[in-house]
């Protein structure tokens, strides 16, 4: 991808977040789309190398729209910061977990897993991880995983800006409803969803050398989707 010229009109766009500017623009911002999918489709491909449950995803699959919905939210900005694509089995749309790509200047990451869960799975989930402790303790307390992301609670992703990695988006502050306080590893069911993400220098997607590099970050991040895959499937 041609990583530098899309950041840049990222920033022009922060800057001047109105239609008449977009509209002048709009050469502009066609081009960057075109090389930002041309980019996520390599990355599919890449990804079904590991992954086959995903090689039948598409572009239009998984990019997100770079309109805001303004609707119900007191920031009335046309459009997005950033640009984002998230390859997932089921589509962007679903619950289930998949990996997620996001060019923005300053904040570019890969991030892995799902969020937002509905609360019946989100419990399924963490029962999954009491009656498997052994099993998703291998897999996150692994060294890779921890280099890559951390342990639950290290990182954070407030605001749309994330630290330089993390496990888990956010948690709670107690144990859950139904579930006993003196757990031993009350930590993995305080998460209220389980993504994992490292962030990377704007420079990373340039030309086409990212996608072993992606590889390896989602790679390792995979075990822990897939476990909690097994659990989100049965709902979806």
């Amino acid at each position: 991808m041609q990583s530098r010229r899309i950041l840049q009109y990222l920033k022009d766009i922060a800057e001047n977040n109105n239609r008449p500017w977009f509209q002048e623009h709009r050469g502009e911002y066609d081009v960057i789309r075109a090389d930002f999918e041309e980019g996520i489709a390599k990355a599919i491909l890449r990804i079904a190398e590991f992954d086959a449950t995903i090689a039948h995803i598409t572009v239009k699959d998984s990019v997100y729209r770079f309109y805001r919905d303004t609707r119900f939210s007191p920031d009335k900005s046309p459009y997005k910061k950033h640009l984002g694509a998230f390859v997932c089995l089921r589509g962007r749309k679903s619950i289930s977990g998949g990996y997620y790509i996001h060019l923005e200047p300053g904040n570019c990451l890969l991030a892995c897993g799902s969020y937002w869960l509905p609360t019946n799975v989100l419990t399924a989930c963490r029962n999954e991880i009491m009656a498997n402790i052994d099993r998703w303790r291998d897999i996150v307390e692994s060294r890779k995983f921890l280099n890559f992301f951390g342990k639950p609670g290290d990182g954070e992703w407030k605001d749309g800006v994330a630290s330089p990695k993390g496990f888990g988006l956010t948690m709670l502050s107690i144990a859950p409803k139904g579930f006993p306080r003196d757990y031993e590893h009350i930590e993995y069911l305080k998460m209220k969803d389980y993504c994992c993400w490292k962030r990377v220098p704007d420079t990373f997607f340039d030309g086409d050398g990212w996608l072993d590099e992606m590889a390896k970050v989602f790679q390792t991040a995979k075990p822990m989707m897939d476990f909690t895959n097994d659990v989100i499937g049965d709902y979806e």
